[in-house]
C-alpha cells in the first residue's frame, strides 16, 4: 500500500504479524479517489488479539471494489487454505456473499506476487502459472514494491476497475487514522526490529500526551507488555535498550511530521492484554 499510495502509512519489519489494524491509504487525482485497505495477514488465531486481527483482514471482503491478495514467492495455497477458497468464489462468482444489493458484481481479484528481485525468472514463470492456475479469473500480477517495478502497471489496473460513484472522503485527506496511530506504530515498528521472540507480540503502544507547539511536537508514549520480566528486557541495563529505540522512532517521527520532536517512553504492565476483550477494544481491536 506504501508504494501504492506514495506515503508511508504502513509499518514494515521482515516478521510475521508486523500489521495489526486496518488503515486506509488515500489516493486523490483530478478524476478519482482511490482507497486502499490494508489489513493484516490471514492467521490461524492463537488468542484473541489474533482473532480480532482476523477480523480486520475478513471486513475488507466485504465492501472492496478490487481485492488484492499479496503473496510473496515461497507462499502456497497450503498456506491459507480456507482464505484461498473464499478468494477463489468471489473471482468466479458474479456475486459477493455478505454485500447487500441485488445485482451487485463481486470485486475484481487481482493477485500480485510481491518481491519478485528475490527471485529468478524461472522461477517466476512458475509462480505466474501455479497462481493463474489456482486462480483463473484473477489476474496476476507481478512486482516488487521495494524497487516499483511493476507498481505504476498495478496501479493504472486498479484506477480502470474502480466503479462510478462519489468520492467517499475530502480531497485532501491521506488515510482515517489518526496522528497519534502513526505514532503508535512506528514506536511499535522499532520494537519489532529491535526484540526478539515474544516480545514484539507481547505489547502494544499508547500515545498518551501529543502537545504540537511552533516549533517542536512533545509526547509521551507508554509500551504495555504482558509480564514484569518482558518490562526488563525492554528497558535493558540502565535504560539502553529503550533509548535506542525511542532514538530511531523519534528520527522516523521527526521524518513523518516534518517538525523537531520530543519523544519519552515509559513502559508498564498490562497483564495478558491480548486475551482481555475490554483492554482490547480500549486499544482499538474493534470493528464497530
Amino acid at each position: 500500500m506504501n508504494a501504492l499510495v506514495g506515503e508511508r502509512l504502513s509499518i514494515i519489519t521482515s516478521k510475521a504479524q508486523t500489521t495489526r489494524h486496518r488503515i486506509l491509504g488515500i489516493v486523490n487525482g483530478e478524476d478519482f479517489q482511490m482507497v486502499y485497505s490494508d489489513t493484516p495477514g490471514v492467521l490461524s488465531p492463537n488468542y484473541r488479539l489474533q482473532e480480532k486481527m482476523l477480523e480486520f483482514s475478513r471486513s475488507a471482503l466485504v465492501d472492496a471494489d478490487v481485492l488484492l491478495y499479496v503473496t510473496e514467492p515461497q507462499d502456497t495455497v497450503d498456506r491459507n487454505p480456507d482464505f484461498i477458497e473464499k478468494v477463489r468464489r468471489m473471482a468466479s462468482s458474479p456475486s459477493l456473499e455478505g454485500r447487500a444489493g441485488e445485482g451487485f458484481v463481486g470485486p475484481r481479484v487481482f493477485l500480485i506476487i510481491n518481491k519478485i528481485d528475490l527471485t529468478t525468472q524461472e522461477t517466476l514463470e512458475s509462480l505466474v502459472a501455479f497462481w493463474q492456475l489456482q486462480l483463473p479469473e484473477a489476474t496476476v500480477f507481478p512486482i516488487s514494491a521495494k524497487e516499483r517495478f511493476g507498481v505504476p502497471q498495478l496501479f493504472d489496473a486498479i484506477k480502470e476497475a474502480l466503479p462510478v460513484a462519489p468520492p467517499f472522503f475530502p480531497k485532501d485527506q491521506l488515510t482515517d487514522k489518526p496522528a497519534r496511530f502513526f505514532v503508535d506504530e512506528i514506536i511499535r515498528e522499532k520494537i519489532l526490529l529491535n526484540y526478539d521472540k515474544e516480545i514484539p507480540y507481547s505489547v502494544e503502544v499508547e500515545v498518551e500526551s501529543f502537545k504540537e507547539e511552533e516549533k517542536i511536537i512533545r509526547i509521551d508514549a507508554v509500551i504495555y507488555c504482558e509480564r514484569e520480566s518482558q518490562k526488563g528486557i525492554l528497558i535493558g541495563k540502565a535504560g539502553s535498550a529503550l533509548k535506542r529505540v525511542g532514538s530511531q522512532a523519534r528520527k522516523d517521527i521527526e521524518e513523518f511530521f516534518q517538525k523537531p520532536v520530543f519523544l519519552q517512553l515509559f513502559v508498564k504492565v498490562d497483564k495478558d492484554w491480548r486475551s482481555n476483550t475490554s483492554r482490547l477494544k480500549h486499544y482499538g481491536y474493534d470493528l464497530s
